[in-house]
């Protein structure tokens, strides 16, 4: 059974990396909010891709933008590339696993689009096909990665935002990814509509 104080230390380290990432990673984040609120605002679309729970990530944000973050407001054009099953299958099977995201950027993305590419370790075949196709296609990049960024790090260009957890562990990389996307969903709203966002 587990014990209270293996739990305290769940809580604790989450936190303490929570506190020690945010200097780090204000300065990114509101890079990529302004990126996101330029591509909205000239009327692009975000499309959003990633593997595990970088997948759940992907839909929880375009949930937020789609529908509401904490404030009634416009639906705002996102697109989680992660969740129709068919489309997934069908690539996986006749091209492969590597291809699933990097066909519906080409079908999908456009010049402007911004595309949220998030991979805990920075090396997920797919995404970086993503990638890649999403530059073809003179989209922005925005990648959340953990570690040292791995190959994603290295792919992406000046143009582009790079959030990188500074961490080893995926669960504590991803429960920091999820409070980025919070504060990419508020900022969004403050940058479109104004206020504090809590009106």
């Amino acid at each position: 059974m587990m014990t209270n104080q293996r739990i305290l230390d769940h809580f604790r380290e989450s936190a303490e990396l929570k506190m020690q990432a945010a200097s780090q990673l204000a300065e990114p984040i509101a890079q990529a909010i302004e990126l996101m609120f330029m591509a909205l605002s000239n009327g692009n679309k975000i499309l959003a891709c990633g593997n595990g729970g970088s997948a759940a990530d992907c839909q929880h944000f375009a949930a937020e933008l789609v529908g509401r973050f904490e404030r009634e407001r416009l639906p705002l054009p996102a697109l989680a590339l992660t969740t129709d099953s068919s489309i997934l299958t069908a690539v996986g099977n006749d091209y492969g696993y590597r291809d699933i995201y990097s066909k519906q950027v080409q079908a999908f993305g456009q010049s402007g689009d911004v595309l949220l590419a998030i991979s805990t370790s920075g090396n997920s075949a797919n995404v970086i096909a993503a990638i890649e196709a999403a530059m073809e296609r003179d989209m922005r990049i925005v990648a959340l990665t953990g570690n040292d960024g791995g190959a994603i790090g290295r792919q992406i260009g000046h143009a582009d935002v790079h959030i990188c957890v500074p961490h080893e562990r995926t669960a504590r990389i991803q429960e920091v990814h999820l409070l980025t996307v919070h504060c990419l969903c508020d900022g969004i709203d403050v940058a479109l509509f104004g206020g504090d966002g809590n009106d």
